[in-house]
């Protein structure tokens, strides 16, 4: 499991934008609310049949 608060700390450095203390709560959430979404997505099984769209068409 990640550590959401680690990863911000630690990608805020790396990417040279530094986050407010008083912000970095509010960004750990957000980064918590994502990852959560993230699971549901990587985790959903698909039907060995399906095949990636290779042009998306809306």
């Amino acid at each position: 499991m990640v550590n959401i608060e680690e990863y911000v700390d630690r990608t805020s450095e790396l990417i040279n934008l530094p986050i407010k203390p008083e912000h970095r709560p509010g960004v750990v959430v957000n980064f918590q609310r994502i990852a959560a979404i993230a699971q549901l997505v990587t985790e959903f099984p698909l039907p060995h049949e399906i095949e990636a769209a290779p042009v998306f068409q809306p």
